[in-house]
């Protein structure tokens, strides 16, 4: 990705979301664009307007933080696209020598991490990479995620389960809004991580291939994936509803633990015990043989 772009195209379609009336200004004439100039901006956030619109040519190199959370005010940014904005400055910036990049976690899955996840038995439980991969589940996670499981074509990854696999519409019962989610979340990692190539890789691919994923990439929106609800289509128990919850775990860089958790005596805790019955009864048992 043109990391110039990224910053340019960030700033400009904040600029573009935000009314006259919403940032305050009275008047102002008329125009052919809702959004906010680039001068008006800048006197939002206390700098000229060369200096403004040389950032937004995509030059962030040496900008202060301070400079930087006041155009996040200005521009009315949320946490994740303020952090996503400093993330961004520092892809732009040289890294000391003396600052070591986490080393990223490579596919395999610590002993450790699969024994935990197998004494979680009433929860589906999964781990996910930045870019969806689904690295790891327990047995109930590995039963709830089987329609993207089995599916050899998408490699486990739920992006291209998601935008490329019809049936992802009928799993994904709020297939829209998981959509939207999935792409912002991608975009606050690439973000983080300019430079990881299997990150870049698969978002190039669902540039191509995906209308969907193009048209919300090309968007620029943010947004931290940590806890919300999640509702499914199972094909082997029907309508699930589940509240997740995100967490980061620090000995892998990238990879997030997520918890899909019920309500005690709901339709979905029956229909996920029945999940869970259905998986012990298929799985594979091992036997002496004489």
């Amino acid at each position: 990705m043109d990391h110039r772009a990224e910053i340019s195209d960030f700033l400009r379609t904040r600029r573009a979301r935000i009314t006259p009336d919403q940032a305050g200004i009275i008047g102002g004439g008329r125009r052919r664009v809702a959004g906010l100039r680039r001068e008006e901006l800048a006197m939002l956030a206390g700098m000229s307007s060369d200096y403004y619109a040389k950032m937004e040519r995509g030059h962030l190199a040496g900008v202060s933080e301070d400079v930087l959370d006041a155009l996040a005010r200005a521009l009315q940014l949320d946490d994740a696209e303020t952090e996503h904005l400093l993330d961004l400055a520092r892809a732009d910036t040289p890294v000391p020598v003396r600052r070591r990049a986490p080393k990223p976690a490579d596919d395999a899955v610590r002993p450790s991490l699969q024994r935990f996840l197998d004494t979680v038995t009433g929860t589906p439980t999964i781990v996910q990479n930045r870019r969806s991969d689904v690295v790891a589940t327990n047995s109930l996670g590995r039963a709830l995620l089987s329609p993207l499981l089995d599916d050899p074509v998408n490699q486990a990854n739920n992006a291209r389960f998601t935008f490329l696999n019809p049936a992802a519409r009928n799993f994904y019962v709020d297939w829209e809004q998981g959509a939207t989610s999935l792409v912002a979340s991608m975009r606050s990692h690439a973000g983080k991580h300019p430079h990881d190539r299997d990150l870049t890789d698969l978002i190039g691919e669902l540039v191509t291939r995906s209308d969907d994923f193009r048209r919300r990439w090309a968007a620029h929106d943010v947004r931290f994936h940590r806890s919300g609800t999640k509702r499914l289509h199972h094909p082997a128990v029907g309508d699930l509803e589940f509240t997740f919850e995100a967490m980061q775990l620090p000995d892998s860089p990238g990879w997030t633990m997520y918890g899909y958790t019920t309500v005690p005596g709901s339709p979905t805790d029956e229909r996920v015990r029945l999940l869970g019955s259905l998986a012990a009864t298929a799985a594979p048992t091992t036997e002496a043989t004489p």
